[in-house]
């Protein structure tokens, strides 16, 4: 009698397997766990899938002084915004995923890579979900410059025969859309399941360590626009991308993980009718560039990354036509709102009893983490309430404490620097923050302490 193929439990969110169901998973997630069935072919595979991402399989362990020292070769994809990102270029032989919300330009800006890399090697674009005439006549629309002989189109499922035709044809370049799009026999699942992800992605990496082949994946993102599948797709790849999507054009690609360089920069990119065009200088985006001084709008610097933005916070405040006044933020943090006006409200003695509306220019959106605009947030609500008008030529930065003080933030001199290199003549900052460095910068710097010292400079 033939014996009955094992069952496991697989988490959906993090790739652990279980021998039994069971409701909440050590990851922390509850009812997450989804039967599989264990084939008999997938032990004979488990060692050269599992064993050694670079593909070294075996070969015992080495003195330090017997590993060759290899530099990683970075190359320019001429995407000033990807270049910057991933820390001076494309690192020859990388596997890296890419990944965002449906609509943040991930086949758009990888079809760019795709072409331009094709004017210097070998180069494929696999995809898994779309018929190779949507992918040319995407080509054709961007107008991107390719070279006919080593730009190669693939639609294919089978992660096998993927790997054969980067063999078959001596690619180099790569893009995979996506990975939850494509299968492999070595493991059971629908695909997008996590053994499927997960072995998949471990032997598109095996295959291009060991072929020095540079690679893309995409990959979908969950609804707390979160990498979907199993967390360990994160560890088997080099670097990890994601694109955010700002309200409007406005896109940032960050490196959430890099293991040639760092992870704290960012690139901002426009999403136009020629695909994602890089912005050399994104604080002339986020600052709406009326010469027309009007109440309700300040400039301040925030940080992105390792880059200093300068952008235009705008408050309206109107008088209320319902019994409770309502509260509108486009890309602020609704709570970080209410705390500010609640401090007002105690050291300042103002009531605010109007609509409050509070924007953004630029449509970019801004973490919660970022509290150097509180100055500035402050002081655009009441320069609508109280009708007074903040000079264009004045950038305002600093935190405001729950006593009224103004706290100290990051990288108080560069965030200087940049503001002075726009052209801004006076500019506030945390008493803490001050550093005689500043003085030289053509601007005038003034120090406050509290939120009453603000105030009585500005209005």
């Amino acid at each position: 009698m033939a014996k009955a193929p094992k069952m496991t439990f697989v988490c959906d969110d993090c790739g652990q397997d279980y021998p039994r169901w069971q409701g909440q998973c050590r990851c922390g997630a509850w009812n997450s766990l989804v039967e599989m069935r264990l084939s008999a072919s997938k032990s004979s595979t488990s060692r050269s899938s599992v064993l050694g991402y670079a593909g070294a399989v075996g070969g015992g362990s080495k003195k330090l002084s017997e590993v060759e020292s290899v530099e990683a070769e970075k190359r320019l994809t001429e995407i000033g915004e990807l270049d910057r990102v991933l820390s001076g270029g494309l690192t020859t032989g990388s596997v890296n995923i890419i990944s965002g919300d449906p609509g943040a330009g991930k086949t758009t800006l990888l079809s760019d890579l795709v072409a331009r890399m094709s004017q210097s090697m070998a180069s494929l674009y696999c995809t898994a979900e779309e018929s190779l005439s949507q992918f040319k006549n995407r080509v054709n629309r961007l107008k991107l410059n390719y070279n006919e002989d080593n730009l190669f189109l693939l639609s294919e499922t089978s992660v096998e025969a993927i790997i054969e035709e980067l063999e078959a044809k001596q690619i180099k370049f790569a893009v995979i859309d996506s990975i939850q799009a494509v299968v492999t026999d070595a493991a059971n699942g629908s695909p997008g399941s996590p053994s499927q992800v997960k072995t998949a992605a471990q032997a598109f990496t095996q295959y291009c360590k060991k072929n020095n082949v540079t690679m893309f994946i995409i990959a979908h993102v969950n609804k707390n626009n979160e990498i979907a599948g199993p967390q360990t797709l994160v560890h088997i790849v080099d670097s990890l991308l994601h694109i955010d999507t700002n309200d409007g054009q406005i896109r940032t690609l960050r490196a959430n993980k890099n293991r040639f360089g760092d992870v704290d920069t960012v690139g901002i990119f426009r999403m136009s009718e020629r695909g994602m065009l890089s912005v050399d200088n994104p604080s002339e985006i986020f600052l709406s560039g009326s010469t027309t001084e009007s109440p309700g709008s300040t400039i301040t610097c925030i940080r992105k990354g390792n880059r200093n933005l300068l952008l235009e916070i705008q408050c309206l405040t109107t008088e209320t036509e319902s019994e409770f006044p309502q509260r509108v933020c486009v890309g602020l943090n609704m709570n970080r709102i209410k705390m500010l006006t609640g401090i007002l409200r105690k050291h300042t003695k103002t009531k605010i009893y109007h609509d409050t509306f509070f924007n953004i220019v630029g449509g970019l959106k801004i973490d919660e983490s970022e509290t150097c605009i509180d100055l500035a947030l402050v002081t655009a609500l009441l320069s609508s309430l109280n009708d007074f008008v903040v000079p264009r030529t004045t950038c305002i930065m600093g935190e405001l404490s729950l006593n009224g003080d103004v706290r100290p933030i990051d990288s108080g001199v560069p965030r200087v620097k940049e503001a002075a290199q726009h052209g801004f003549t006076e500019i506030f900052i945390p008493f803490r923050n001050y550093h005689k460095t500043m003085e030289g910068l053509g601007a005038k710097i003034t120090p406050v302490k509290t939120i009453h010292e603000l105030l009585e400079l500005i209005h």
